[in-house]
């Protein structure tokens, strides 16, 4: 017997890894474009699945952005229900009208359509085939955009999407393996031409600035920055925890927060307490920047008498003596 690919088994070996303890009953969903690393997780997914006893399904999104994306779709789909997949879902999805740039509308539009496809089947998950490399560009682009820990910490392997697991098995495996392992396995990817276009930010991360990276400070590039997104993301978990702590110890009856409690605070801690409670009064949180969190703060340490502060979705917040309230909320006794 021929020897296993050693990208083929990395692949298998991270794709166990992240369906060992979910949930039996339903299938896992994996979301495959037809794209190196969707094939080369689905590959792995399927052959993985039917060897713990777990049905896999598999999900392919048409963003109708392109012509022959509608073939492309059912190509996949072909392919996966040859390969042993059920259920196969092919989804077309409306990316134009929607808020934000087209890379932001299409990716609102895909995550609505799989976590719809995950309902309608009772998928205990959804796996995506996200790579070292996507973290890496992830982590560059936060930088550009003067993001804070949140955006440095990149993609997390797992996280909750309206209510459906996403994971995403292959942050530890390189663009280099998933296209070798499709190789080894006798797959043919579809080069999504989104992928070398300029016009896109990601697209020029990938094809200018990490390979300018990788020539100017040598190949270990990719991998300190995507270990630099799993050291941050450690730090906001161990943040995060304090800063829920802190906000319900700075409540007040009223609905309001305590000024003292809150000013002796660590500023990184502070800041996450008036980020959540300003979710909690309402305010949109894609709309919530760090603008508005240095407006709460300046509240607390740095008041002198001024008017209201404005959050996104038309909620306010005032300083009233040594607490901060909703402009709408009562009046203390």
């Amino acid at each position: 017997m021929a020897a296993l690919a050693p990208p083929v088994a990395a692949i298998r070996v991270a794709v166990r890894r992240a369906l060992t303890g979910l949930p039996s009953g339903g299938p896992v969903l994996v979301a495959c474009s037809g794209g190196a690393d969707s094939l080369a997780l689905a590959a792995a997914t399927v052959f993985v699945a039917s060897r713990l006893g777990r049905p896999a399904g598999l999900v392919t999104v048409d963003h109708g952005l392109q012509a022959g994306s509608e073939q492309r779709a059912e190509a996949v789909a072909g392919w996966a229900r040859e390969a042993g997949f059920a259920p196969v879902v092919a989804v077309r999805v409306r990316v134009a009208g929607r808020p934000g740039g087209p890379e932001a509308a299409a990716r609102v539009a895909r995550y609505e359509a799989l976590t719809e496809a995950a309902r309608q089947h009772e998928a205990v998950a959804v796996l995506t085939g996200h790579t070292r490399d996507d973290q890496a560009e992830t982590v560059l682009l936060a930088l550009a955009r003067g993001a804070g820990p949140r955006g440095l910490a990149g993609m997390p392997d797992r996280r909750d999407v309206a209510g459906v697991p996403l994971l995403r098995p292959l942050l530890e495996i390189g663009r280099e393996q998933t296209g070798a392992a499709c190789a080894a396995l006798g797959l043919s990817p579809w080069q999504d031409p989104h992928n070398t276009d300029p016009s896109y930010a990601r697209s020029r991360v990938r094809a200018d600035l990490l390979p300018a990276l990788v020539r100017a400070l040598g190949p270990g590039v990719v991998d300190n920055l995507a270990r630099t997104a799993r050291l941050v993301a450690a730090d906001n978990a161990a943040l995060d925890e304090l800063a829920g702590t802190a906000l319900e110890a700075a409540r007040c009856p009223d609905g309001g927060l305590s000024v003292p409690v809150l000013a002796d605070l660590a500023p990184a801690v502070r800041g996450r307490v008036l980020h959540s409670w300003a979710r909690e009064l309402g305010a949109l949180p894609s709309a919530l920047s760090h603008r508005h969190v240095v407006a709460l703060d300046a509240l607390v340490t740095g008041w002198h008498g001024q008017g209201p502060t404005d959050l996104p979705g038309g909620r306010r917040v005032l300083r009233r003596a040594d607490r901060l309230r909703p402009v709408d909320s009562p009046p203390a006794d």
